[in-house]
């Protein structure tokens, strides 16, 4: 039998490098061989792209040590965390022409954004997940709330902060955010993975925030601080073509020992989490968060798979955080542990993916 050539690609140019090089190592250790071929694809910091060793374990995380794909001479060094021993493709993402899907486990800009979701459009191959439209308008928070308000959702009040604009009127700036009152979260509009995000609960603490966040992004969101539990959902493609989008159970996020939010060593280094799967909610709640989430993965256009992400207040009332159309797979992600407590296990997940990806295509649909 022929085997379907899927290329996994990872790493990327974002400051979510690492973490795409973790997703993508628990998606190699997942496919099917049976029915897959696969060709694991890195790509640099720099944008350097490598044909890499099929190999999940050098793609972990070890200790604290944060795994890259770094371009070079050949090594294998014992504990080293780097992916290494790699071959540089010289006609780079053209030679993506030769699979018949592609798995983009990229997170964050130069991936998750539209962008190599342009590229495979123009090379025509099939790939996992949304469309250009779809990539970029969920990638920009800022771009997401309106569509998402439009559908009816409710979302965080918030304001837009460009360098430019910060570094002519800091003044200016300051005014207009502290309308939204205290605290509020600091972060990069097109960010994620939690990188260069702050909580400011004083004012004096906004310039120092604001600086953080602009050194990931020259365009910063900061919203107003939403009280609730932190409730995430995954949505997929129906298995059917015609059909709409599933959702899985829900999950929630405990933060636990000194942190104040869901920061990224929180998320992946320090295990300072709980994730409860399912989320310990009312059966109404349940069914309206899945079809808010249903609602929000439709009203941005999304395609194959994404996560929404809600604070869920006391009195049950539901408010979108943001909508991540290439969510995290790593060993310690949501998205693959809410889909196993629905039933669909990592192996069935990755297949169902890949097989959304050739029925659709390329192309506009």
């Amino acid at each position: 039998m022929t085997r379907t050539r899927v290329a996994v690609v990872f790493g990327g140019r974002s400051t979510e490098h690492a973490i795409s090089c973790v997703s993508a190592g628990s998606v190699l250790a997942a496919i099917d061989r049976d029915r897959y071929e696969v060709v694991a694809v890195g790509i640099t910091p720099e944008g350097r792209w490598v044909l890499a060793p099929d190999d999940p374990a050098r793609l972990a995380i070890a200790g604290r040590e944060l795994p890259s794909v770094k371009d070079g001479p050949a090594v294998a060094l014992p504990g080293d965390p780097t992916v290494s021993g790699l071959v540089p493709l010289e006609d780079g993402p053209a030679a993506l022409g030769t699979v018949d899907v592609v798995f983009p486990v990229l997170h964050g800009p130069y991936g998750e954004d539209g962008t190599i979701q342009g590229l495979l459009e123009l090379a025509d191959v099939p790939y996992v997940g949304s469309g250009v439209l779809a990539s970029a308008a969920a990638m920009d928070k800022a771009v997401a709330k309106p569509l998402l308000r439009a559908a009816g959702l409710a979302v965080a009040d918030a304001v837009v902060v460009r360098a430019r604009r910060w570094q002519q009127d800091a003044a200016g700036c300051s005014r207009e955010v502290q309308q939204l009152g205290l605290p509020v979260f600091v972060k990069p509009a097109r960010g994620g993975s939690s990188i260069g995000i702050s909580r400011v609960t004083d004012w004096s603490e906004l310039p120092a925030a604001l600086d953080e966040a602009l050194r990931n992004d020259p365009k910063v969101l900061v919203e107003a601080a939403v009280a609730g539990r932190e409730v995430e959902c995954g949505v997929l493609d129906g298995v059917d073509g015609d059909a709409g989008p599933d959702a899985s159970v829900p999950a929630e996020i405990r933060v636990v020992g000194d942190y104040e939010f869901y920061d990224f060593d929180a998320k992946y280094l320090d295990s300072a989490t709980e994730l409860v799967v399912p989320a310990d909610l009312p059966d109404d709640v349940t069914g309206r968060l899945q079809d808010d989430a249903r609602t929000a993965f439709e009203a941005l256009g999304c395609e194959g798979l994404a996560r929404v992400d809600f604070f869920v207040g006391d009195d049950g009332a539901l408010t979108v955080n943001e909508v991540n159309t290439m969510p995290g797979f790593t060993p310690s992600s949501m998205f693959p542990r809410m889909w196993a407590a629905s039933g669909v296990d990592y192996p069935a997940l990755v297949d169902r993916l890949l097989q959304s990806a050739l029925r659709r295509g390329t192309g506009l649909r």
